[in-house]
């Protein structure tokens, strides 16, 4: 993850845990709705790793979401 971009991550992070919340998903329910480990759903959420592009895109799907309403960055 380049950090230059660590104050992005951070926002994505941000707006995935709160588009999960507002779907009234927990971390798990999410990551087995995406095939993937708890863990890894809390480490994009936390802006310790950088999501794929597949799982960016697999994360609009499931919280019925379009791309960009992942990145509109909030202040």
């Amino acid at each position: 993850m380049n950090r230059a971009y660590q104050e992005a991550y951070r926002k994505l992070g941000l707006n995935i845990a709160y588009y999960r919340r507002d779907r009234g998903l927990t971390q798990m329910q999410l990551a087995e709705l995406l095939d993937v480990d708890r863990s890894h759903v809390s480490a994009v959420e936390l802006a310790a790793t950088a999501p794929s592009l597949d799982l960016i895109f697999r994360l609009c799907e499931v919280l019925q979401i379009a791309p960009k309403e992942l990145f509109d960055f909030r202040g």
